[in-house]
């Protein structure tokens, strides 16, 4: 194991030297104030699991080694409720303060989406607009929810109507699901299936409200390889008819909601999850993540060797390489102006995902 780990660790290290290094989307700030917080809530295991350490020369070292370029920093679930007291606010203002001197301090390896104090809608605009317009912000991190408020929620549109002002990318995470059955947790811990329903259900919650679609200019990155979303989409499009007869939806634009997501391959990536995605998006709209610190270093650095090794030998997927592990990345942060060639998206607009059932259906369009 050990000589395997010290062979991995080799080989991307050349890698990041001869090519271009990975954008990683999907990691995670864990800062003293924000381990203090929960601590002094009683919420260090509302996860069900113990949040890792978190150090940036570590970071930076993993980052050097597997040839990770630039890693975009989110704080971690879960967060401290902002019930209105002040000590949720000054927390999550430290967080993102923390992460803009990290950005600041290593200028080119980290970017960051700031946290925002929910349930409190007015604190989390403030707290949004001082992010992105003074700490220069890369993006908004929402949690599927804060102490119930999930997306989608009437009362978070004055949020997104801000969020659309500032043309801000937000970047998702589950949260425990509140309600919570603590036997269900302990049977199946959270990261292990409901997660993956957390994620789906505040997509679903936005879509079926419009969200995404009344407010275009936010662009939003679905965690976990889209999460279940590949099933469930159909599912909402075909029940659509049915809960609009009975008046429990009204009009759903899928073409515009659907525009506006991206999709991590954080977790469980292989070529099966991206084809299942691109049954429902484009390939311009996949993006690396690793979720570190939550994966040990090795094991990341392993999995990201599989991924470029399937990306290299799948002939379906092989010309979205570069696509996956940078380019759509830098595309969508701002990092670079470049715009797809024809090679590497639809010919059509790039900004309407196909969303097709059929996969090779999907495919043949590129």
């Amino acid at each position: 194991m050990k000589r395997l780990v010290a062979f991995v660790a080799s080989f991307l290290a050349v890698s990041a030297v001869m090519g271009q290094g990975v954008i990683d989307v999907h990691s995670h700030i864990i800062t003293p104030e924000f381990t203090s917080a929960l601590k002094s809530e009683g919420r260090l295991m509302d996860e069900g699991f113990p949040l890792p350490k978190y150090d940036v020369e570590k970071h930076l070292k993993w980052m050097d080694e597997a040839g990770v370029q630039t890693s975009v920093l989110t704080l971690a679930a879960p967060q401290p409720f902002a019930d209105g007291g002040d000590h949720a606010l000054t927390t999550i203002r430290q967080c993102n303060e923390t992460a803009a001197r990290i950005k600041k301090a290593h200028a080119g390896r980290f970017l960051f989406c700031a946290a925002l104090p929910l349930p409190n809608v007015d604190a989390a605009i403030r707290e949004a607009v001082y992010a992105l317009d003074t700490l220069k912000a890369d993006g908004i991190k929402l949690a599927t929810n804060v102490n119930g408020q999930y997306l989608g929620a009437a009362e978070l549109d004055t949020l997104f109507a801000v969020l659309n002002e500032h043309k801000a990318v937000v970047i998702l995470h589950p949260h425990r699901p509140e309600p919570v059955n603590g036997a269900v947790m302990q049977q199946t811990p959270l990261a292990m299936q409901e997660y993956l329903s957390e994620t789906t259900r505040a997509v679903a919650n936005m879509i079926s409200r419009n969200v995404l679609a009344r407010y275009p200019d936010v662009k939003v990155v679905v965690p976990h390889c889209g999460a279940y979303l590949p099933l469930a989409v159909p599912r909402m499009k075909s029940l659509t008819p049915v809960m609009q007869a009975n008046k429990m939806v009204g009009e759903i634009d899928w073409e515009e909601n659907l525009a506006a997501l991206y999709y991590d391959l954080a977790g469980a990536h292989s070529p099966e999850a991206i084809r299942m995605l691109l049954t429902i998006t484009t390939p311009d709209r996949l993006l690396y993540g690793s979720d570190y610190p939550y994966v040990a270093p090795q094991v990341l650095s392993a999995s990201l060797l599989r991924m470029k090794s399937y990306l290299n030998s799948e002939p379906d997927l092989a010309p979205f390489k570069e696509m996956i592990l940078h380019k759509n990345a830098e595309r969508l942060l701002g990092m670079s102006q470049t715009k797809p060639t024809a090679n590497e998206a639809p010919t059509s607009n790039t900004s309407r995902p196909n969303t097709s059932r059929n996969t090779s259906r999907a495919r043949s369009t590129w």
